[in-house]
């Protein structure tokens, strides 16, 4: 039966809290002192954007951490379903105390923050990551989906970007758009060959069938419904991309007329 140790309930419940903390308290009082704009914001506003600034935090975190165990961790890389799962599942135990802090948040505040995608985005991964946390099942494959959070800093920056008045056609706005479209395909759209080129060579293999129907199940469900919410994503990004390039192009036209009538 599967069973999770103390040290990843502590973990969990441990992110659960710092990430209330963060929501509730953190975010508010730094964001009053960096960031004059704000006070001026409405209480729906406010909850968004402590939400989104917990989210950034939680993506920095546990970005670096799986970088670092997809670059040095070679129990790990060398068996993708069975190799020691040890770094992984602290990895993996911080993201479900914020996707479970995160969760109650939206449901919470659903008149605010309120998304059914982000609902079934947190339930999908939570249901796939038990499997890791609890029998330390497929932890390469649970880590390698953790490199999609780096492109949630920039997601929310343009969100931020947004409320705090600055216009489309700014440098700021435009750089961030820019490198969010980059960086969001990189790392969600452009590893789908290579991840799914893992998936379908273990299949038929001794380790695959050891892991059992429930634990094959959430695997492959679980990365093809997070796979068809990330290209649904992509598909807006790259939309919003398109009007800012067009925008650009409106832009200098503008100022090349202006040059010739001067």
């Amino acid at each position: 039966m599967a069973s999770f140790s103390n040290l990843t309930i502590g973990i969990i419940v441990a992110s659960f809290t710092v990430f209330q903390l963060l929501f509730h308290v953190v975010s508010s009082w730094v964001s009053t002192r960096i960031t004059p704009g704000f006070n001026n914001l409405s209480q729906k506003r406010k909850i968004e954007w402590n939400s989104r600034t917990v989210s950034t935090f939680h993506a920095l975190v546990v970005g670096g951490f799986c970088l670092y165990i997809l670059v040095y961790d070679d129990a790990v890389n060398a068996d993708r379903l069975w190799g020691d799962p040890s770094i992984v599942k602290l990895n993996i135990a911080i993201t479900t105390g914020y996707l479970i802090s995160d969760l109650l948040l939206i449901i919470y505040y659903w008149k605010a923050i309120g998304d059914k995608y982000f609902v079934i985005h947190h339930l999908a991964a939570l249901y796939a990551y038990y499997f890791v946390l609890s029998k330390g099942l497929l932890a390469y494959f649970g880590n390698f989906r953790l490199l999609a959070e780096f492109s949630t800093p920039f997601v929310n920056q343009r969100w931020f970007f947004e409320i705090l008045g600055y216009p489309k056609s700014s440098k700021a706005n435009i750089v961030n758009g820019l490198l969010m479209t980059v960086v969001f395909f990189v790392v969600r759209i452009a590893v789908m060959p290579v991840y799914y080129s893992h998936v379908i060579s273990s299949f038929g293999t001794e380790a695959f069938h050891r892991l059992g129907f429930a634990a094959q199940s959430a695997w492959i469900i679980s990365s093809v419904v997070l796979d068809v919410m990330n290209v649904m994503w992509m598909v807006r990004i790259a939309k919003g991309c398109y009007r800012v390039i067009r925008l650009i192009g409106r832009e200098e036209v503008k100022t090349h007329r202006n040059g010739k009538s001067d």
